[in-house]
């Protein structure tokens, strides 16, 4: 199949299911543009911050934007291309859409309790207990995974690099350029200065997106013209000492201008992406269909496994729960 029919037919019914099942779900469960959010009702300037939408919708995209999306349709095309395909649309617009959108919606109604929270007000201290348990263990498995990786992307040094963007290959190991590493630096550093422009110069949306453009644009110039040499140890201990710092600062001094800023790249990658498919239009060369038994491997459960994030995620309501809905101003 062509190319550009599977991106066509994709966009319609992802498309539908916004302007269709999405406004009949709003209207089912009661949305109401004159409710105080808790954003007004417990404003601390912390974590309970009002916030333009079009950040909002920024910090929750680039949130939950990972690896997983990328990475977990690729994985899953063993089965062929129109399995994942299908995973993807119906969960996405029956399962991961109604969960992100429920958890954000329960979490607004119940004074922005986060989900661990809610679940004690209606399951019991014991659901409580069991689920931040759960969120504790995957949180140390993410933040190991996720640190290991970022750390051995980023050791430019260990492999002899002096190239700035061209990947270095020693041996059987291949390390990125030196300025993946302080891109990244300089990245933080821009949306900590970003994010005092947006509390203090308060700019209309129009001023903040052409801003936010040219931050982005200088950022990925600075780290272009200043690399930095780091070993994979130096390289964990300055992403842990992020982690830490992320997490006890305001959000609005970090987290909501990093991804303003990462929704530039996310969105111009999928721009380019889709208008490569309309001016090629290339042919689909993987079968639509191989096997319910790959290697062993089973479609059940396995597509279902590997396509999470592109579909449906639990760790997505934590994030509609834990923090955009302290900042959603308007429920509609």
């Amino acid at each position: 199949m062509n190319g550009l029919t599977i991106v066509v037919l994709s966009i319609a019914v992802l498309g539908g299911g916004y302007l269709f099942y999405g406004r009949w779900l709003a209207k089912k469960w009661g949305i109401d543009p004159a409710a105080r959010t808790p954003a007004y009702a417990h404003e601390d300037g912390e974590d309970y911050i009002p916030t333009p939408k079009s950040v909002v919708f920024a910090h929750q995209f680039s949130t939950i934007a990972g690896a997983g999306p990328v990475t977990g349709p690729i994985i899953a095309a063993m089965f062929g291309w129109l399995p994942a395909l299908l995973w993807i649309l119906v969960g996405g617009v029956f399962f991961g859409a109604v969960q992100d959108f429920g958890s954000l919606y329960a979490s607004v109604k119940s004074e922005g309790k986060s989900i661990g929270l809610i679940i004690e007000q209606y399951i019991g201290k014991t659901g409580k207990r069991l689920f931040l348990i759960f969120c504790w263990v995957f949180s140390l498995l993410v933040i190991a995974a996720f640190g290991d990786m970022v750390a051995s992307t980023f050791n430019a040094a260990a492999a002899g690099s002096l190239s700035l963007t061209s990947p270095v290959t020693v041996g059987e190991t291949t390390a990125p350029g030196a300025a993946a590493g302080s891109i990244s630096l300089f990245y933080i550093l821009g949306a900590v200065l970003f994010g005092l422009f947006m509390k203090y110069a308060k700019p209309k949306p129009a001023v903040m997106f052409f801003a936010g453009l040219a931050a982005f644009v200088a950022i990925m110039a600075a780290g272009m013209a200043l690399p930095v040499y780091l070993n994979k140890m130096q390289w964990l201990l300055v992403v842990f000492a992020y982690i830490f710092f992320a997490a006890v600062v305001p959000m609005w001094i970090l987290m909501q201008p990093r991804d303003y800023l990462s929704s530039f790249l996310l969105i111009f990658m999928i721009a380019g992406g889709v208008l490569g498919i309309f001016m090629t239009r290339p042919n689909m060369n993987l079968p639509a269909f191989t096997s319910f038994n790959v290697n062993g491997k089973m479609l059940f459960p396995m597509l279902f496994v590997t396509i999470a994030c592109g579909a449906v995620s639990g760790f997505h309501s934590l994030v509609s729960s834990g923090t955009s809905s302290k900042q959603v101003r308007n429920e509609k």
